[in-house]
């Protein structure tokens, strides 16, 4: 089953993701590589695709795990939160409609 996980950084977060961003890409290519990974990004804090020194305001993972409880052992782990980038993270499950 697919689920979203929707994360909010902590006000000024920048620093925190940077120093963890390339643990965290790696944890989403792990998933993509293994097929489960629907969509991934983050929230820029300005209407721009590179918002600079205004950062981001959150992230949202999609993609497939097994059940409820894996979706969120692996949000839990994720190195944006153990840096302090996350201020909190919420698992959904999710239902694709599109694209078919």
């Amino acid at each position: 089953m697919l689920y979203a996980i929707l994360s909010e950084d902590i006000p000024n977060s920048l620093e925190k993701r940077q120093s963890a961003r390339p643990a965290h890409i790696q944890r989403l290519e792990d998933l993509q590589n293994a097929g489960r990974l629907i969509i991934a990004g983050p929230h820029p804090a300005i209407d721009s695709n590179t918002p600079g020194d205004a950062g981001f305001t959150g992230s949202l993972v999609i993609a497939e795990f097994t059940d409820l409880q894996s979706a969120q052992s692996w949000a839990n782990a994720d190195p944006y939160l153990e840096a302090g980038a996350y201020a909190h993270v919420t698992v959904k499950p999710f239902k694709q409609v599109f694209p078919k």
